[in-house]
């Protein structure tokens, strides 16, 4: 059981790691671009999810290391005005509060996509959660 969800993990990791890569690559194509650097930032995290997921694949050690930190940086989703970050490869279950008035749960999915927010100013109607899927596949990554 352990290798079969090691093995989906990586796979998630590794369509999601190479569709990041060619979204990353394509945000670069015009160079000078005022967002370069966050998208050469977005590659180096994506190519760091495609090597663990093809090492987890293959049954190393080294990558259930890398995968345990590739699930981590998936996890947070931070929303505010002041600063905004968050990443997904494969697929993602956020949850997340709504902090405005009257705050809100709330809980958004979808499966064969990628994502990666970084920026230093963020939306209107602030948001905090975390990736479900990331934290379940950081713990199956932790049974021995």
């Amino acid at each position: 059981m352990r290798t079969v969800l090691f093995r989906l993990i990586g796979v998630l990791e590794i369509a999601g790691g190479f569709y990041g890569v060619a979204a990353m690559l394509h945000r670069l194509l015009p160079f000078g671009a005022h967002d370069s650097l966050i998208a050469l930032l977005g590659l180096a995290l994506y190519g760091f999810v495609l090597a663990a997921g093809i090492q987890l694949v293959a049954g190393s050690e080294q990558g259930v290391r890398m995968s345990r930190w590739a699930q981590l940086l998936q996890l947070p989703l931070i929303a505010l005005p002041v600063f905004s970050y968050g990443l997904h490869c494969g697929a993602f279950v956020n949850v997340f509060a709504t902090l405005q008035s009257t705050p809100r749960l709330g809980i958004d999915w979808h499966l064969g996509s990628q994502g990666f927010l970084l920026a230093i100013a963020g939306p209107s109607v602030s948001r905090i959660g975390i990736n479900l899927l990331a934290l379940l596949s950081w713990l199956v990554l932790r049974l021995r």
